[in-house]
């Protein structure tokens, strides 16, 4: 029998605000000491009354705007009714019926919601016989998007994640870390049988929780989809629940039942006034849309049209928005001229850029993960590195000699000219140079070139990399 897996996502993010949602507590998700960044309104003392972080409203209208989304002209936030430790107050406010953004789409998914609420206390039960709350992270600003159930597969909901992790540090709303907890994913999955392609009835669904990477979200969603799918091809029913993914184990386990939404008794929050977005001139869609940056999908458009990069090098410059300004940088500082009036460049402006880009890709990516240190850390300065291109392209250095000049550039900095000549790194034409290199090589190699004489294209390969070395990468 054949099966369809149908899955919509609920991804909460932490923004980046210098206060909480409702109190002038710092929001600071590096502290380390628990408890500091607290205030009577957190700790949802009696009688405390909470006031609305305008920063966060605005930064949840922006990623509206970004996903070509309705924004709300009327909002207002909700008591979510529920009982544990993480809420001091016996409730959370969140949006229920008036979200601030509706619709939009990403990555080729539609979204139902964007909405904004307070996150929770940080709970801690690895200490034996009782639990600890840490209440820092209490009132947070959170994003909650909400995705419509049109995710087929594990791997496309990662990358619908990926590429909405991606928009939220473009636009600066939050760092999204998921390894910090900033962003995290819950995964509603359901399987059901078909008959034919056209059906439409959806399964029962359960609510996968605890995803804190990529990897987990697509591995959670594909046991979960056999899970499914084993339980009814044996004749049980799948219930609707809240799983956990235990990341050890590899697979999901039974946390409770799922709630409905009239399980929290969802009611507006008499003590937070009624929002009116009209009535704020810096909310309004032409205002915001005037501080978006260029967006992930403009920046590939125009790295495609202004450079002929390949898509693998479109992607990692899109990605490291660092390594990304790096790049062009080190293309300001190349001075090619600008791309002509069909967008394209001329070919000696396109070699020399795609050279940049193949050792900043190749070369100086390579060193940066050796020594495990990020694009935002590197000594390199783009002008020196553009330099190095020029020397490489302009035949000064050999291919050898400029990898060996990078990697003392990485490791130190300086400007490669200067390392060129104080390391004797610069490259020959001189005939007769080459030519006892080349002599040398072929007596140290005899068997190597009677095989080169017999056909073997190959061996020629290895005398000229046994000449590169022996000539310390100089010979031309």
């Amino acid at each position: 029998m054949n099966y369809k897996t149908t899955i919509g996502l609920e991804i909460h993010a932490e923004l980046k605000t210098k206060t909480k949602m409702f109190c002038d507590s710092k929001n600071d998700t590096e502290e380390k000491i628990p408890n500091v960044n607290i205030c009577p309104i957190c700790l949802g003392h009696p009688g405390t009354l909470p006031a609305i972080n305008k920063e966060a409203v605005k930064k949840v209208l922006k990623v509206g705007v970004a996903l070509g989304a309705e924004l709300a002209d009327f909002s207002e936030f909700d008591r979510k009714n529920y009982f544990y430790p993480d809420i001091p107050k016996g409730y959370q406010i969140s949006q229920y019926k008036h979200p601030l953004v509706k619709g939009g789409e990403l990555n080729g998914v539609k979204i139902t919601r964007v909405h904004l609420e307070e996150d929770t206390a940080k709970s801690s039960h690895d200490t034996g016989d009782y639990s600890l709350v840490d209440f820092n992270r209490a009132g947070i600003p959170l994003m909650e998007l909400v995705t419509e159930p049109v995710i087929h597969s594990g791997s496309e909901a990662a990358e619908f994640a990926k590429e909405l992790q991606l928009l939220l540090c473009y636009l600066g709303v939050s760092d999204a870390n998921m390894e910090k907890g900033e962003m995290r994913v819950e995964a509603n999955v359901s399987v059901s049988p078909i008959s034919n392609l056209k059906s439409e009835k959806l399964g029962i669904k359960a609510e996968v929780k605890n995803l804190n990477s990529f990897k987990a979200v697509e591995r959670a969603i594909v046991y979960e989809t056999e899970r499914q799918i084993a339980l009814i091809e044996s004749g049980e029913k799948v219930i609707q629940e809240t799983r956990g993914w235990d990341e050890n184990k590899q697979k999901t386990f039974s946390q409770r039942l799922k709630e409905e939404s009239h399980d929290y008794r969802y009611f507006p929050d008499p003590d937070l006034p009624k929002l009116k977005i009209s009535d704020i001139p810096e909310f309004s869609e032409t205002n915001l849309r005037k501080e978006l940056p260029e967006l992930p999908w403009e920046k590939r458009e125009r790295l495609k049209k202004e450079f002929g990069l390949k898509d693998e090098a479109i992607e990692i410059f899109t990605q490291d928005i660092v390594l990304g300004k790096f790049f062009e940088s080190v293309v300001n500082n190349l001075e090619v001229e600008p791309p002509n009036a069909f967008g394209g460049s001329t070919s000696k402006s396109t070699g020399i850029v795609l050279l940049a880009s193949n050792y900043i890709i190749s070369d100086l990516s390579g060193l940066m993960k050796e020594k495990n240190i990020s694009s935002g850390e590197l000594k390199i300065e783009p002008k020196d590195f553009a330099k190095l291109i020029k020397m490489a392209a302009d035949g000064e250095i050999s291919s050898r000699g400029a990898k060996d000049v990078l990697k003392i550039m990485f490791d130190e900095g300086g400007d490669p000219e200067e390392i060129v000549k104080e390391k004797g790194l610069a490259q020959t034409s001189d005939d007769s140079f080459i030519k006892n290199i080349a002599e040398e090589v072929i007596k140290n190699n005899p068997t190597v070139a009677e095989d080169y004489k017999k056909g073997k294209g190959n061996a020629l390969q290895f005398l000229v990399g046994q000449g590169m070395k022996l000539s310390r990468g100089k010979a031309n």
